[in-house]
């Protein structure tokens, strides 16, 4: 089991094998977007544009602390966790994946042929070794834990093997997140795989699709709304940080706890009360409960018989994946405009 710290190389059969696969790759990226020949050397000269790299290509990105350049647009991507899956999928990239993990929720349907057609390589996030079995040259996650230290997957981890890494934005620091994030990374992404051209038509039905829904909801009344992810003795719930806390406000709505300075964190059942929230945003997950189970238990607390959201079964229940940066968190707008203004869209 890897412990963390570098890993020694590949066995040299390995090695060979992926380099290979990524030079016969190489060679047909290089034909489609490059005039440049495939047999030239790479220069190693700084700032220098190696022989027969595509068009645009090298491509600096820093994420997350950590910069990488890509000399070509990656050839066999994994993504660990639901999104980042999803996001490569919206710009057509299944032919450039290789593994995903950690399902979260039912795909997106016009992705879920596609989504299918890639290897699972587990229900969680992977092993370390696992991962080095799919050969990947690019690893990107979804959550921060995709790139787990303690668990052997460090972004050190795979940069020491060979493989570059991508982290969400959305697990870079601790500022507000926005759509603009989700617009962001949809650019970024397209620029590592040499799709910008995709990622800004993407950027452009994601940005109409959030239009539509707020243009349905102007000048309708703000309505309160309560973010109830899970928890019993506490309410675990979106803070003013989060992503989730925008999308109510796109949709009409008001996170009753966006004076919370965090992406997430609980609060008493006391504040929940006190707030009275008129609707309850339910975080949809694999792990923490369905659905039924989450309003069963809102519904029997007595302490919440009052709170307006609860007296008048006012539910909208939202995939946790649609509250992320990724393609989701456009439909969310409008499945939030929906349950918070029904009466906007009849």
């Amino acid at each position: 089991m890897y412990d963390g710290m570098s890993r020694p190389p590949l066995s040299t059969p390995a090695r060979r094998r992926r380099a290979r696969r990524a030079a016969a790759v190489a060679c047909a990226l290089s034909a489609l977007l490059s005039t440049a020949g495939c047999g030239s050397s790479r220069s190693t000269g700084q700032g220098a544009e190696p022989a027969g790299s595509p068009a645009g290509f090298p491509v600096t990105v820093d994420n997350c602390g950590v910069r990488t350049t890509y000399e070509r647009p990656p050839a066999r991507a994994v993504t660990i966790h639901q999104h980042p899956a999803e996001l490569l999928l919206s710009l057509g990239l299944e032919d450039r994946m290789v593994g995903t993990a950690f399902p979260d929720s039912a795909v997106l349907p016009h992705l879920r042929k596609d989504y299918a057609s890639i290897p699972e390589l587990a229900e969680k996030e992977p092993s370390f070794e696992t991962v080095l079995e799919a050969e990947p040259d690019l690893v990107y996650g979804g959550y921060g834990s995709a790139f787990a230290e303690s668990e052997g997957r460090s972004r050190k981890a795979f940069t020491d093997s060979g493989i570059d890494t991508h982290l969400n934005r959305e697990y870079c620091g601790k500022n507000r997140v926005t759509m603009q994030d989700t617009y962001a990374e949809v650019r970024t992404v397209g620029r590592i795989f040499g799709v910008s051209d995709r990622a800004d038509e993407l950027v452009s039905d994601l940005r109409a699709r959030v239009g539509r829904a707020a243009s349905a909801v102007e000048g309708a009344r703000e309505v309160s709304v309560f973010v109830y992810d899970s928890g019993d003795k506490a309410a675990f719930t979106a803070g003013g940080k989060s992503l989730g806390t925008e999308l109510i406000r796109l949709a009409g709505g008001k996170n009753v706890f966006a004076d919370l300075d965090d992406v997430f964190g609980d609060v008493s059942w006391e504040q929940v009360v006190e707030r009275k929230p008129e609707v309850i945003a339910v975080y949809d997950y694999a792990g923490a409960g369905s659905i039924e189970q989450k309003k069963k238990f809102l519904l029997s607390q007595p302490a919440l018989r009052d709170v307006p959201a609860v007296r008048n079964k006012r539910f909208v229940v939202l995939p946790l994946t649609a509250t992320l940066v990724g393609v989701r968190s456009a439909y969310a707008v409008e499945d939030l405009a929906r349950g918070i203004h029904p009466e906007s869209f009849r």
